[in-house]
């Protein structure tokens, strides 16, 4: 299909907003109500923060606080400091940005690659003098050229999100929209979208998602915030409430775990496409949950997915990562259970190598094999494939009639049925198509690419 393109932009702060909005289908198998997700991870620096670091610069500017040649500093999990960083970089501003040590290595070098200074700092309580935010604080008190940002308690944020994100969710869902869920980090984009929708339509509600360990729930419920715990999903959720979160715009904020966010969000890479953060899996979790109590066709979600996979590499979208945190568990499947699957009757088809070629072919073609093992005394000496066979026969008609020893390829590798099937995935190659397994002493058994790939799809 076929869209109209946009004209040429003067800069890339022109291409902020009007992000997409895509139906979630797979991931919703059996729920009856609509569920749309707004992409906010396509925003030109990857994040819903992009919206924001133009505002917040261009209100310093009005009131005189940032000056030409001045410097711009923040606290900043990341993704403010791309948005910040980007439009620095062509209103001509310096940027400092101080962020905890528990944000991935993906974003503090993205940051620098923006040409801002990063300073890393631990990830402690609100109170302690290391505090991202208290650092970046000091930073602004002890340079008067330097402005904080300060998204927490900046009115340009919520206001942004009030001017665009909200406008656009109701213009892509012709005012249809039931209910809107998203995380809250500074508050601002739940904040802003909550004014605008419900100017538009008080019905419609607005669920907070948010990591167990943050006392934002606690704070909407009992107006008392109590002791935060620690939590692995970056950039929502915290320790206090933050200036520009309006909780009285938000109907009602649900917790979700970092197990459940981080398989949601890897979910949504391997069933829609869609490459996000953490933190866009936990709102999906919780957009799916209410969409399930909704149970009405004619209702609509939507769900802002926050930021980009790409950030989070070394995290939620690393197995190793995933495992060594017990948020993904180990595969335990062995060489032997892949062959316990296989259909009845598929035991291992095998040559010799005084076989001719002719022979072998018509032995693939009659059990509907691509490659076969040669075998000498329960060893594998060599391997053949009916494509090279075949090719090669093409090539020289003679060929039909040689051995299969002129003509084999290098030998599959062989384990123990008790190999686990992570270690057998790995000795797949270009080259190797095949790996064999040893039961008993015996080698009784093959384990090919397409064994592995309905492993790996839980088939």
């Amino acid at each position: 299909m076929n869209r109209a393109l946009p004209d040429p932009c003067d800069s890339i702060l022109e291409c902020v907003g009007n992000t997409p909005m895509v139906r979630l289908r797979r991931v919703c198998d059996g729920i009856r109500t609509k569920v749309l997700a707004k992409c906010e991870f396509m925003n030109p620096g990857a994040s819903v923060k992009d919206r924001i670091g133009l505002a917040i610069i261009e209100e310093a500017e009005r009131s005189g606080k940032l000056k030409p040649g001045g410097i711009i500093v923040e606290g900043t999990s990341g993704n403010t400091g791309v948005g910040l960083a980007i439009a620095a970089s062509i209103r001509g501003y310096r940027c400092i940005f101080t962020i905890p040590d528990k944000m991935s290595t993906e974003k503090v070098k993205l940051l620098k690659a923006f040409g801002a200074e990063v300073i890393v700092t631990p990830t402690v309580g609100v109170h302690h003098p290391e505090y991202y935010v208290t650092v970046a604080k000091r930073i602004v008190e002890k340079n008067e050229t330097a402005i904080l940002a300060n998204q927490f308690y900046n009115a340009a944020n919520p206001l942004a999100h009030y001017r665009t994100t909200g406008p656009e969710i109701w213009q892509q869902t012709k005012g249809q929209i039931t209910a809107l869920v998203g995380g809250m980090g500074t508050g601002g984009t739940m904040t802003g979208c909550a004014r605008f929708l419900k100017e538009q339509n008080p019905a419609v509600r607005i669920v907070g998602a948010d990591p167990i360990g943050s006392v934002l729930q606690a704070a909407k419920q009992t107006g008392v915030i109590p002791e935060g715990q620690p939590y692995k999903v970056e950039g929502i959720g915290g320790d206090k409430v933050p200036g520009v979160l309006d909780l009285n715009l938000i109907d009602e904020i649900r917790m979700v775990g970092d197990k459940e966010s981080f398989l949601m969000a890897r979910r949504l890479a391997r069933e829609e496409g869609l490459f996000v953060g953490g933190s866009s899996g936990l709102a999906t979790v919780t957009a799916l949950e209410l969409a399930r109590e909704l149970d009405d066709p004619d209702a609509t979600v939507v769900v802002i997915l926050t930021d980009t996979g790409e950030r989070y590499l070394s995290k939620l979208h690393s197995d190793e990562w995933m495992t060594e945190n017990r948020f993904l568990d180990p595969d335990t499947t062995r060489a032997r259970d892949v062959l316990a699957r296989k259909r009845v009757g598929a035991g291992l088809l095998a040559t010799t190598p005084d076989r001719s070629v002719k022979q072998v072919l018509a032995t693939m073609n009659e059990h509907g094999i691509t490659q076969m093992p040669v075998i000498v005394e329960n060893e594998c000496v060599g391997s053949v494939r009916e494509s090279a066979l075949m090719a090669r026969a093409i090539e020289d008609r003679t060929v039909l009639d040689k051995a299969i020893l002129a003509v084999m390829d290098v030998p599959y590798p062989v384990v123990f049925e008790t190999e686990p099937m992570a270690h057998v995935a790995r000795l797949f190659t270009r080259e190797n198509e095949a790996v064999l397994v040893r039961r008993a002493g015996h080698i009784d058994g093959i384990i090919t690419r397409f064994d592995v790939i309905q492993h790996l799809s839980g088939r």
